[in-house]
């Protein structure tokens, strides 16, 4: 999905949302025919780790379909919805590990008092059961190599029927663990052969390998520990596999949960999503939080020794598993003398090179000349949780502003564009100057001025980390120090604060 290449079925080429319209256009025939009357939305759900590309392409899927794409769900999310929401009175947090056929996504969620948080959603969007397929067809052709030769190669006129079979064989292995059979017919003679389970799980290692960094990842930018998480939810008809059941006890110390069916786990929580959305009074109400499952930021430029330059650098601006909606700023400075313009690349991933990552769009705006580093501009990122990015610049010497913004759904109307972008209005200020935040630190000052030695310094430090919180803009930091803030100045103040 996001991809030109193009595919030939019969007669013709297919792009790949193409092909994808007409699942769903099978799908919308068949939910008529059972309800008696017609579908025109749909929520949808997408691996978490989608980029911008991806998850464009799937909306123009459902929308070749014929189909009003309402939401686009993260396929862990809607696993947690299908999961968790039985039991939202408990404080819960849980980590969902979602291999699929082509993907592996990995969330961490947390449900208290009726909201569902994603706290952290990462992945591999190149692995998944297909991989494994292709270790036992690698298995065949290295034991038929004689007799199959070149026909067995990718793209060959063998490949399609191996990987069938491996399939098939895989999927046997997942309630035969002595081994189960792999079998193809080619030219009228039968190929088989034994696929012992120790054997593939030793082929498969390279693959179970790769499982443990998304898991890593996900608990370090969740800031969470293992010991933290009351259940490992299993989604996705890979996770059947008895090497992953194995992989994922080995890296928790425990039993993954077996209380939801992995295949149909995600398609549940997209019906409850489409529910909620409905507004079905056979649900309980349920706030749904979600995450940027990408970092957003701009090119900027770094000086190096000797007054050169190095440009196409990547500076974040929201970064991954930010929960959205959300709007950020960050301050930037002229780099050159008597510099009159300047232009901000918008870009989409996580490496340290612009060039390796997505390129969304760009921004310009004047500045005066002068010399470098005397002109500063802010730069807002503000996006919403069905990817609608707004960029705003402002040049605070002057006034002068330059807006871009960038939008999934193409076919948005005027009047759903601007209810969107006024929802994200209301972000659009600075964490230090909310009500609550800029009390937090007027008490701060005013217990500094009427403290002395340590215990002053002890004031100091307190507003410092505060300070430290707003600047990275994250509100549920912000709230855990302005609470620890507020303590600690009422036991030092005791009841002479009112």
């Amino acid at each position: 999905m996001g991809a030109r290449r193009e595919l030939r079925l019969g007669d013709r080429d297919f792009l790949p949302e193409e092909l994808s319209a007409l699942v769903l256009s099978a799908l919308k025939r068949d939910a008529e025919s059972l309800l008696g009357e017609p579908v025109g939305e749909a929520v949808i759900t997408v691996p978490a780790y989608f980029n911008d590309k991806q998850r464009k392409a799937t909306r123009r899927a459902g929308e070749l379909a014929g189909l009003k794409v309402e939401r686009l769900l993260n396929e862990p999310t809607a696993a947690a919805l299908a999961h968790g929401l039985h039991n939202l009175a408990d404080e819960t947090r849980f980590l969902v590990f979602d291999l699929g056929g082509g993907t592996f996504d990995v969330s961490i969620l947390e449900i208290f008092e009726g909201i569902i948080e994603v706290r952290a959603t990462t992945g591999d969007n190149r692995l998944g059961g297909e991989d494994f397929n292709a270790v036992i067809v690698d298995m065949a052709r290295r034991r038929f190599a004689t007799d199959w030769g070149d026909q067995a190669r990718d793209g060959g006129p063998l490949h399609a029927r191996l990987s069938v079979a491996a399939e098939m064989t895989r999927r046997a292995l997942t309630t035969q663990p002595e081994g189960a059979a792999f079998s193809v017919v080619w030219r009228d003679q039968l190929f088989e052969m034994l696929i012992g389970s120790h054997a593939f799980e030793a082929e498969a290692a390279d693959l179970i390998a790769r499982l443990k960094e998304p898991v890593l990842r996900a608990l370090r930018d969740g800031r969470m520990i293992v010991e933290a998480l009351k259940e490992v939810v299993l989604v996705g008809g890979a996770t059947r596999m008895p090497l992953v059941r194995k992989a994922v006890t080995r890296m928790f110390g425990r039993f993954p949960a077996a209380g939801t069916n992995p295949d149909e786990a995600v398609v549940i929580g997209a019906a409850i999503q489409a529910g909620l959305k409905a507004r079905d009074a056979a649900l309980k109400e349920v706030v749904l939080t979600d995450v940027c499952p990408y970092s957003l930021g701009v090119d900027v430029g770094a000086r190096l020794g000797g007054g050169a330059v190095r440009g196409g650098l990547f500076a974040p601006i929201i970064e991954r598993n930010t929960v959205v909606p959300a709007s950020r700023v960050s301050t930037f400075a002229t780099l050159t003398d008597l510099q009159a313009k300047v232009i901000f690349n918008i870009y989409q991933g996580e490496a340290r090179l612009v060039a390796d990552n997505i390129h969304l769009g760009s921004v310009e705006v004047p500045v005066p000349r002068a010399p470098a580093g005397e002109i500063t501009v802010d730069c807002r990122f503000s996006y919403d949780i069905n990817g609608l990015l707004e960029v705003d610049v402002y040049v605070p010497e002057t006034g002068e502003r330059g807006e871009l913004v960038i939008v999934n759904d193409d076919d948005l109307s005027t009047a759903e564009l601007a209810e969107r972008r006024a929802a994200l209005a209301a972000l659009k200020y600075h964490p230090r100057d909310a009500d609550a935040n800029r009390a937090a630190l007027a008490r701060a000052a005013r217990c500094f001025e009427n403290s002395l030695g340590e215990r002053r310094e002890y004031v100091a430090n307190l507003a410092t980390r505060f300070e430290a919180a707003l600047e990275r803009q994250e509100p549920r930091e912000i709230d855990e120090q302005r609470e620890s803030l507020s303590h600690a100045l009422d036991d030092l103040e005791g009841e002479l604060w009112l």
